[in-house]
């Protein structure tokens, strides 16, 4: 893997225009945008992950904030979701700093690899299962690529079910998901092969904001997420 790798990557995943119903919506957040962002250029388009490519741990969101990532370009990037979530990076020692703003701010990431289920900011944050299965090539892709990833951390339900189809597919019939399939909780912990689910309630404002998810909650998964990734 090099970075030059990921980096072609990510200038293909910038032009995917596979879900109309996402492009529509992308493009017109961007073109009538926010009254508080009206003077700046909104990114409006897919967001690759992005992170240190010999990340061990990778977090998996659910998709693009319509005026944060697709604002700024950078997944949990501009909104309080990923003000949350970069504080507690920072805190657990994946980050350099504890805020992520724009795609220039100089937040670095070590150890850690950030990206979503679905790349395209959806209407009323809800993405479809089929959105998200038109997804998945690239997220296969970008995994392939980070071959030192052994633990991945699933930022909600949709994430959890996006995880377990992105290892399905990666391993083909090599790794046969159970059935019932493992359930996503948070702390919830399923060992798939060399790799290791572990679930996180979304740093969404309805869960940071009612304490359904605290500063120690996510910490404790961060940490236990290194602990794991450590593991010989």
């Amino acid at each position: 893997m090099t970075q030059t790798e990921l980096e072609n990557l990510a200038e293909q995943e910038i032009g995917c225009r596979r879900c109309p119903r996402l492009v529509e919506w992308r493009e017109r957040v961007a073109r009538e945008r926010r009254a508080s962002f009206a003077d700046q250029e909104y990114w409006g388009r897919p967001l690759p992950g992005f992170g240190d490519p010999g990340a061990r741990v990778l977090l998996l969101g659910l998709a693009p904030a319509a005026h944060g990532g697709n604002r700024t370009g950078r997944i949990f990037t501009g909104d309080r979701s990923g003000d949350f979530l970069f504080a507690s990076l920072w805190r657990t020692g994946f980050a350099n700093q504890t805020t992520s703003t724009s795609r220039d701010d100089g937040l670095r990431l070590s150890d850690a690899w950030v990206m979503a289920a679905v790349r395209c900011a959806p209407p009323a944050n809800r993405p479809t299962s089929e959105e998200r299965e038109n997804c998945l090539p690239w997220s296969v892709a970008e995994l392939e690529l980070l071959e030192d990833v052994k633990v991945v951390v699933c930022l909600g339900g949709f994430a959890w079910a996006a995880a377990l189809r992105l290892l399905e597919a990666l391993s083909g019939s090599q790794l046969p998901m159970p059935r019932p399939r493992p359930r996503f909780a948070h702390g919830a912990l399923y060992e798939a092969g060399a790799v290791t689910l572990l679930g996180c309630f979304h740093p969404s404002q309805q869960n940071t904001f009612t304490g359904r998810l605290t500063e120690p909650m996510i910490d404790e998964v961060l940490s236990r997420a290194r602990e794991l990734a450590q593991r010989p």
